[in-house]
């Protein structure tokens, strides 16, 4: 079922993402004249409950969707780090707690018919707040402490919008 790739041609190449028209031809011979990807950096999200048990979530403004978004923590994967390292430095920089424990959750794609990353979801347990924030020039984030059913509840009334953030959320609630 796998597509061969034809050509490809780079439109941008710009910091957080890179736009690539490829020529494609499928299986059965049918040729996809243009196909768009957009090539992002992958990604770490954290599900992160504090040494008393409260998830932490993160309240941000999200330029593309216009709107502040209630999320959990996270980033991007710089180059050459690993994704259990991104996971421990995005959470001490977002909101300057450090867990005893930190483990991976799971591995989701964000768009796969058009973007080529991945997000690596992590549980870390046993937070506490060791430092302040120290956030990019390009972030303002709010640190915000819930209960677990306080988190189940902004689920149910879809309160947490960022997709990603969400699946997340429910994988971590399935494993408690």
């Amino acid at each position: 079922m796998k597509w061969k790739t034809l050509t490809s041609e780079y439109l941008v190449k710009a910091p957080w993402a890179v736009l690539r028209k490829d020529s494609c031809e499928m299986p059965n011979g049918h040729i996809v004249p243009e196909y768009y990807v957009l090539e992002y950096p992958n990604w770490v999200n954290v599900v992160a409950f504090t040494e008393r048990n409260e998830i932490i979530l993160v309240r941000q403004y999200r330029h593309g969707a216009g709107k502040e978004f209630l999320e959990i923590p996270g980033g991007v994967i710089d180059e050459g780090e690993d994704a259990l390292t991104a996971a421990k430095r995005e959470m001490l920089e977002e909101t300057g707690y450090a867990f005893t424990t930190m483990e991976k959750l799971v591995d989701l794609y964000p768009n796969p018919a058009t973007s080529t990353n991945i997000t690596t979801t992590y549980v870390a347990k046993g937070g506490v707040k060791v430092k302040e924030q120290a956030l990019d020039d390009q972030e303002e984030i709010e640190i915000l402490l819930y209960s677990v059913d306080d988190v189940k509840r902004l689920l149910k009334e879809n309160k947490i919008g960022q997709a990603l953030h969400t699946a997340a959320l429910f994988y971590a609630l399935y494993e408690l």
